[in-house]
Formats: structure tokens, C-alpha cells, sequence
């Protein structure tokens, strides 16, 4: 550690935001550009360098932490790289999108502030990209055995760069028009620009991986020719398969799901579109779930000049301090945090009848009504109690003119056809079902990501791209030195 007593002399400072006022008015993400390097290096001194250090369990990657901590501390950059890069593919990706479990397991966070874990990995990242330190790594001979990866989401662009440095031929399909999965159309722009993830995948194409756009296997190539031209098949295609809420009214226009509000805002930034078909512009807007994905619709809306926006949630208030009986050290705790979208909603005042920022707590959806042409106007809620059980004299209702469902997702679409031809079994909840090898029912096809672990973290979603990767190579060679972080058994950390 370079500053054995950083911890107690420097207090924790985050990447600093734009004024609210200002990035609502573009697309461009929310950080004060350049305001992260001048402050990372003593950031990093506060790491404790801790004999165990919590936050590598903490983080299914098994990033080694305190190691490029030392060495951003130092400005070595290069190092720091290099230790980031050995157990993570995509840290520009998880520095920017990852809610930081290793934070929440940080030593230090027992009684002060977590050490600045996710700004030090971005900043690491971004200055390997603008040194020259991440070129493309081509495998030094080929195997001659093939593998094909559907979904180019993290998992299945992890698993593909695996393979490919290997030394397989991989191709990569994807169903829609661009690489990136849920990071290219479900992940607004101003969490994460896209000229990052174009980055990945030039320098993916340099290594070998091949990339098939607009290609659904189940319609427009059949499962079982997929299997028939390749020696091994890696199924990664997330869990997209949303949630409904069934109340009455929901048939009515403007009551949309998430995930067919997103994509056509970010295709707005790619170019695609002059103006979402579905824009929140003049609306009032009410979002229904309390999770990220709703934070990014509220961030969305925002931007589209929502004339208010409220976002639902069925959990009550959290507290601001992490509640040692249910939530004890090092597991990730429910806190009320702040996102850079509810910011901007408290400070600019889009949703009146809030609690805090943009959210109403303890709310339930009891119905939709409308007007004569059959389109939303109205959403009529309740308050719950902590068993989500209805508090009698609390119903009221929200102006709606757009409803946005964000409510999570339950298992892989099954509309393509490719479990079913495939002949796939699938667990309980809906989910692939797979071995302790990463391994279907049926022989060469594995099942990785969301799509067999349900929904979860970008950071677990790259470890299932890993450790496919190296079940994989096993399978194909008889042996695989890539290396697995984790089992598909594997969870968080939970009481």
C-alpha cells in the first residue's frame, strides 16, 4: 500500500456529476468530464491493503482490488491494467454500470466510507484506452474446433473473447441490427456512451470473432443447423422475458413495458430515429418498479421533456444506514440510494407528488382508467404496508398520459423457437437448466448469463461468460487453463 495511513487522512470523493440542469439537456454521460483522474490516485490510497480483503468475495470476478489500488496510487498505470484486465474483459463496462457489490464487502466500509472501488476501475480502463494498452490479443495458433455464442450481451461477448484468444472460431449472433445486447439498446446513453462499447468489439473483430447482426437462431437459421455447423454452441441470450402486472385497465394504449420504451431512445442517439415514436415529451409519465431499469426509463423521460415523472415502488423507504440485523457486513445492503436520474428528478422537481427525488414508496398498482378513444389517463394507487398488504383510506390516483412497466424479467424469450427446437430443459422459474459444467440436456449446447442464472448484474453476467468460456475449452480439448470465477451454483453473498 503506498499510503499506509490513507484511510484516516483522505475522505472519499465520488467522480463528481454535471449540474442536473446541464446533462438533462443532452445525452452525454452524467460525469464531469476529466474531473476523475485528478482525484483517483489519492482515492486509491485509501485503500487499506487488508489482510483479507472482503471485497474480492465480495465481486464474482475475483478482481484483484487491492493490487491496482497500489499501483493507481502509484501511477502505474500499465500494471494497474494489466492486473484489472487479468480477471475482468469489460471494466469500462462494469465501472460504469455495476452498483459496486465489492464496495458494499470493502473492509473499510465496516465503519467510514467504502474506498472509491468502481471510479478507480473506470479510471483505470479509460486511461488504458487512451494509452494504448489495450491491443487486440489474437490466439497464437488456431484449434480448429468452431463455437458459436447467441446474444452479444456481456455474457456472450465475455465468452467470446475467451474463446477466440484460445484459439477457436467464434461467431457471435445477434438478433438485433447492432452488437451489445441490453447494453446497446436497453442501457440509456448517458450511463454509458457507446463509443465504449464500439471499442470492445473492433478490437474483438481484430482478435478473430466474427459478429452475425440481424440473425435470430430459431427463425432465420433453425437450432439444429446452428448445431450441425459447429462444435460447440453457447447460449446467451439473457432474460428478456418481462414481467406483467395484471390489473384492470392494462389493455389500455400508452401503458408500455420498459424494454419497448429504452431501445427506441438510444436508437434516437444512434441516429435511427429523429424522435422516439413512444417519446415522453409534454406527458405525464408514471414508471412502475422501483429498480434500475426504472431509473433509466425516469432518465429517459426526463430527457424527453416529460411534463412530470413518478416512479413506483412497492418497497418501503429504505434507510440511508446499512441495518446490521438484516443487512450485516459484507453483504450488499438495502440503503436509499441516490442515482444520477433521481438527482435530477429532486432537483428538478418532475414528480410532485413524490416522497424523495421521483419515487413513491410503499405504492401498489390497483388500476388503469382512460379516456373516450381508450388511451391512459389515469393510474390509481394504494399504500402497503411491510406485507405488501393494502392501507385502507390511502388509494389516490396519478395523472398518466404514458406508463412504463419496469418490473424485471423472468427467463429467456421463447418466442424465437430456439428452446423449443433445441428440445431445451428449463428449470422452474424459466430459466435454461444446466450442469455443473454449464452443460444442457442436450449434448454441445451450453447455457450462460441470464438466460440460465436469471436476472442479474452485469458484473455476474461477464463472470458467466468467463467461466462458460473455460467449460467450453474443456469440453472441446480436454482441458482449459482459462479461468472460471464462478460455478453456475454460485450466488451473492446473503445472510
Amino acid at each position: 500500500m503506498a499510503d499506509p495511513k490513507g484511510f484516516m487522512t483522505t475522505p472519499r470523493q465520488d467522480w463528481p456529476r454535471r449540474p442536473a440542469g446541464e446533462r438533462v439537456r443532452d445525452w452525454d454521460e452524467v460525469y464531469v468530464p476529466g474531473a476523475l483522474l485528478p482525484i483517483i490516485s489519492e482515492q486509491a490510497d485509501r485503500c487499506m491493503d487488508c489482510g483479507v480483503p472482503f471485497c474480492h468475495e465480495a465481486c464474482p470476478l475475483g478482481n484483484l482490488i487491492p493490487e491496482w489500488n497500489d499501483l493507481v496510487s502509484r501511477e502505474d498505470w500499465r500494471a494497474a491494467s494489466d492486473r484489472l484486465h487479468a480477471t475482468n474483459n469489460f471494466p469500462e463496462f462494469t465501472g460504469r454500470l455495476c452498483p459496486a457489490p465489492c464496495e458494499a464487502g470493502c473492509v473499510l466500509a465496516i465503519n467510514q466510507p467504502a474506498v472509491t472501488i468502481k471510479n478507480v476501475e473506470v479510471a483505470i480502463a479509460d486511461r488504458a484506452w487512451a494509452d494504448g494498452l489495450t491491443p487486440p490479443r489474437p490466439p497464437d495458433r488456431l484449434s480448429g474446433r468452431t463455437v458459436a455464442v447467441i446474444g452479444s450481451g456481456p455474457t456472450g461477448l465475455a465468452a467470446a473473447q475467451q474463446l477466440t484468444r484460445a484459439g477457436h472460431t467464434v461467431a457471435v449472433y445477434e438478433k438485433d441490427d447492432r452488437i451489445g445486447g441490453l447494453m446497446r439498446y436497453g442501457i440509456p446513453e448517458f450511463k454509458m456512451e457507446k463509443r465504449h462499447l464500439e471499442h470492445r468489439i473492433e478490437q474483438m473483430r481484430a482478435e478473430g470473432t466474427k459478429f452475425r447482426t440481424s440473425t435470430t437462431i430459431g427463425r432465420d437459421v433453425m437450432a439444429d443447423d446452428l448445431r450441425t455447423r459447429y462444435d460447440a454452441v453457447v447460449i446467451a441470450t439473457g432474460a428478456t422475458e418481462w414481467r406483467e402486472l395484471h390489473v384492470p385497465g392494462r389493455e389500455l394504449t400508452g401503458i408500455q413495458q420498459a424494454m419497448e420504451y429504452l431501445p427506441l431512445a438510444n436508437r434516437v442517439c444512434e441516429g435511427d430515429l429523429e424522435r422516439s415514436p413512444m417519446s415522453a415529451a409534454g406527458k405525464h409519465v408514471v414508471i412502475v418498479g422501483g429498480g434500475d431499469t426504472g431509473a433509466d426509463c425516469l432518465g429517459t423521460a426526463i430527457r424527453e421533456g416529460a411534463a412530470s415523472v413518478t416512479q413506483l415502488d412497492i418497497n418501503a423507504q429504505p434507510g440511508a444506514e446499512r441495518d446490521e440485523d438484516t443487512d450485516p457486513w459484507p453483504t450488499y445492503p438495502k440503503i436509499y440510494r441516490l442515482s444520477a436520474a433521481h438527482e435530477e428528478a429532486r432537483d428538478l422537481g418532475t414528480a410532485p407528488a413524490a416522497d424523495a427525488d421521483a419515487r413513491l414508496f410503499a405504492a401498489s398498482t390497483l388500476r388503469f382508467t382512460g379516456d373516450e378513444s381508450g388511451h391512459v389517463r389515469a393510474l390509481h394507487l394504494i399504500e402497503v404496508d411491510e406485507k405488501r398488504r393494502p392501507v385502507e383510506g390511502t388509494a389516490r390516483a396519478l395523472p398518466a398520459d404514458l406508463v412504463l412497466l419496469a418490473l424485471g424479467f423472468s427467463g429467456p424469450d421463447r418466442d424465437d423457437g430456439l428452446i423449443e427446437q433445441l428440445g431445451l430443459a428449463l428449470e422452474p422459474r424459466g430459466t435454461i437448466a444446466r450442469d455443473a459444467d454449464f452443460a444442457t440436456n442436450v449434448p454441445g449446447v451450453f447455457a450462460a448469463g441470464d438466460a440460465a442464472r436469471g436476472q442479474s448484474l452485469i458484473v455476474w453476467a461477464i463472470a458467466e461468460g468467463r467461466a462458460v468460456a473455460a467449460a467450453v475449452d474443456r469440453a472441446l480439448t480436454g482441458s482449459s487453463r482459462l479461468p472460471a470465477p464462478i460455478g453456475p451454483y454460485d450466488r451473492p453473498m446473503s445472510v
